[in-house]
């Protein structure tokens, strides 16, 4: 008897540390895993990011310099060569001016869309009478362009940079406050079903279900709504009159100076870029449960 329950103990912790053993494993590639994914920048990464800068470069180079004209004519075009004249022109000039002033009115615009978007994004969503007495006088106005605006933003604020300000948040708006209410809606039933037969109070599933559930759409809208306010830039420093990076571009065509129009629009999709990349980023501090990995090939 006593042989038997020793070999049993002895199997028994045989088997217990080959378990933990195996724990430990997985336990230390895992801490690998996250180490290598908390580098920003991977070689290979940035080496293809590279690639694709040259190459996209290169060929427009390329087309401008053989005059391509089929279909689409690059003729006229302004190369990257005149373009990289024309920012160096810019930036020797008065340039952080207008790349500040046309930083501020996208910050203001998109935090006032974050903070009204998400807060009606969430009581439409949750709460049905708010949707019906609300969602569909928004829904007839979402799909008003921005550059439709510009006569009632003349008429409805007292200066011109408020009405910039009100359209850059626009462009940031609906796309917010659609990612909410999608993600509030969205909730898993399981989940509500789990946390009233747990005793929880509505305010409680709301706070501590809801909420945290909606967060990677409210995330998604985040990101998509800082571009949108970038993209509606032009159209509101249309009203500047003097100061903007998309007050220089709409400037330069006006007076058919090609090369700063281009270089506009490139400055303006690296500062959308820079500041989605940012909103990104922050919005993923909010959810360290949402662990999400490309596979790599």
């Amino acid at each position: 008897m006593s042989s038997s329950s020793s070999s049993k103990r002895s199997s028994k912790t045989t088997w217990l540390s080959s378990l933990s053993g195996f724990v430990s494993q997985l336990r230390s590639q895992s801490q690998r895993s996250q180490r290598s994914a908390r580098l920003p920048f991977p070689t290979g990464k940035v080496l293809r990011q590279c690639l694709s800068l040259v190459l996209f470069f290169g060929i427009w180079q390329l087309l401008c310099m053989a005059k391509f004209n089929f279909f689409v004519s690059f003729e006229f075009l302004p190369s990257p060569l005149e373009v990289f004249h024309a920012t160096v022109e810019f930036f020797t000039g008065n340039a952080m001016v207008h790349v500040k002033a046309s930083a501020i009115r996208v910050l203001v615009g998109f935090s006032v869309a974050t903070i009204l978007g998400v807060s009606l994004g969430i009581l439409i969503g949750w709460f049905q009478k708010l949707e019906d007495l609300i969602f569909l006088p928004l829904e007839i106005l979402r799909p008003i362009p921005a550059v439709a605006w510009i006569p009632l933003a003349i008429l409805m604020f007292p200066t011109s940079e408020a009405g910039m300000i009100y359209i850059t948040f626009l462009g940031a708006f609906f796309p917010i406050l659609i990612s909410t209410i999608r993600g509030v809606e969205g909730t898993d039933v399981i989940l509500l079903r789990v946390g009233q037969c747990l005793g929880a109070k509505q305010w409680h599933i709301f706070k501590d279900i809801v909420v945290p559930g909606a967060m990677p759409c409210i995330a998604s809208g985040l990101v998509i709504g800082m571009g949108n306010s970038w993209f509606c830039l032009v159209t509101a420093e249309i009203l500047a009159g003097r100061y903007g990076v998309g007050y220089i571009t709409w400037e330069s065509y006006v007076t058919s100076n090609y090369p700063p129009i281009v270089m506009g629009m490139l400055l303006i999709g690296l500062m959308g870029l820079f500041s989605t990349y940012l909103v990104d980023r922050l919005t993923g501090l909010l959810m360290p449960w949402r662990i999400t990995q490309k596979q790599r090939t």
